[in-house]
């Protein structure tokens, strides 16, 4: 008997949503840094356990917007939770629920959904600041399970896939078994390589980038790829190709790296660094570097 179930992540930023689905998927699908705001769209995880089929929604962190790629993203966190069956909120174990949390909140319970209350980072704090914040929470809403978890070890991450399990229903699934991700190849490799940004750079330089792939063409031997990194100021790009191309030559290593253990196929990835000023705040930029025009109205 066939089971499947749409499953939203949500959470405030840097709280652990992408590496929770990874460790559940048991693939890297999603990009990961240490820096907020990592993930910009609903990146979907199709995980295939026998009759079952997980698809899992990682949505970008929950934050006030600042300009029109903020907006974009608050706007991809509403429709993943209107469009799911059932909700994952993460919570950092070592805080009590904070206005993101009581927003969602108060989502899940208009939406009627049912849910399960992930609270990470628990290798962080004592036993009895956990049970704190789960009273905390308890006092908010009735989840269907509370599980504390480390999703960076994968410590619990079983439980919460177990628990998780509960949401599914019977029906013919939507994916095909061996489908990870709905996410285009070109899209993948654009993602590796802002994911590098995000691990080398630091302050706000990273947060102004966008990645375009312009080339995307494979043959026996060879993925050939050819991106744009985009930037919203001079200094910026001067900040990314580094002295003598050395930091950009580290991005593109590690990126190639990783493209190449995913894809399966050695990699040749060109590099190349442009300005667009204010690209954050224009309609035009944002839809021309591939964002969801439904989600820009």
């Amino acid at each position: 008997m066939k089971k499947t179930a749409f499953i939203a992540i949500v959470g405030r930023p840097n709280v652990g949503k992408s590496t929770l689905m990874n460790n559940m998927m048991g693939e890297k699908i999603a990009i990961v840094s240490s820096k907020p705001q990592t993930t910009r769209n609903r990146i979907m995880g199709v995980l295939t356990k026998g009759e079952d089929q997980f698809v899992f929604f990682d949505t970008p962190g929950v934050h006030k917007a600042k300009n029109k790629l903020g907006d974009y993203m608050m706007k991809t966190v509403r429709s993943s939770v209107g469009s799911a069956d059932a909700v994952i909120l993460i919570a950092d174990a070592g805080h009590a629920p904070g206005e993101i949390e009581k927003q969602l909140i108060e989502q899940i319970g208009r939406s009627e959904l049912p849910s399960l209350l992930v609270l990470n980072k628990i290798d962080l704090i004592q036993k009895e600041k956990l049970a704190e914040t789960i009273s905390a929470y308890a006092a908010l809403h009735n989840f269907d399970a509370v599980i504390p978890t480390c999703a960076e070890s994968g410590k619990n991450v079983d439980v919460v896939l177990e628990e998780a399990s509960q949401f599914l229903y019977e029906g013919d699934w939507m994916f095909d078994e061996d489908m990870l991700t709905d996410q285009p190849e070109k899209q993948i490799a654009a993602e590796i390589i802002r994911e590098k940004i995000l691990r080398i750079l630091t302050d706000e330089v990273p947060h102004g980038t966008a990645v375009v792939i312009e080339e995307f063409t494979e043959d026996k031997k060879m993925l050939r790829i050819r991106a744009e990194i985009f930037c919203e100021k001079n200094s910026h790009k001067g900040i990314i190709v580094g002295k003598n191309g050395e930091t950009l030559k580290r991005i593109g290593s590690y990126a190639r790296e990783d493209m190449e253990a995913f894809f399966g196929i050695q990699v040749y990835l060109n590099l190349w660094v442009k300005v667009k000023e204010n690209w954050r705040d224009s309609d035009f930029s944002l839809l021309n570097f591939g964002y969801n025009k439904k989600d820009l109205d």
